[in-house]
């Protein structure tokens, strides 16, 4: 039960966290800029279902790291090095073939480490990381 209570338990929860901050920050908040951005590529921007399970499995892959590095760092490392992981790196590769839009960081920088933070802070509290 002590792993259940410790390690599962943190990593679902941030996974919902985390799932449900993609989906309101892509679906409602910035899903005109997505649009607009692969319009003018001559694509469609992909939101079918499928689309969604794979955001589910990065958002639990997500909670993951996050849990294993906040076993070795304080909550801010562990939000500022799992921001990075999680966002800057993917954001670099997706702008290197040009399917970000990059007018979209001033709303998805604050909202992302908001993201990293509460998950982050999740994990810590409930794995007792703090």
């Amino acid at each position: 039960m002590k792993f259940f209570k410790k390690t599962i338990l943190p990593i679902f929860l941030a996974t919902g966290w985390i799932s449900i901050s993609e989906f309101v920050r892509n679906e409602f908040l910035a899903k005109s800029y997505w649009i607009d951005h692969y319009d003018k590529l001559g694509l469609t921007f992909p939101s079918e279902p499928v689309n969604g399970v794979v955001w589910g499995i990065w958002s639990f892959f997500f909670a993951i790291t996050i849990f294993f590095l906040s076993k070795k760092f304080n909550l801010l490392q562990t939000t500022l090095f799992s921001w990075f992981v999680g966002f800057v790196m993917m954001w670099v590769v997706t702008a290197n073939l040009l399917v970000f839009p990059l007018g979209i960081l001033p709303l998805a920088i604050p909202l992302s480490i908001l993201e990293a933070f509460v998950a982050a802070l999740i994990i810590h509290k409930l794995s007792d990381q703090s």
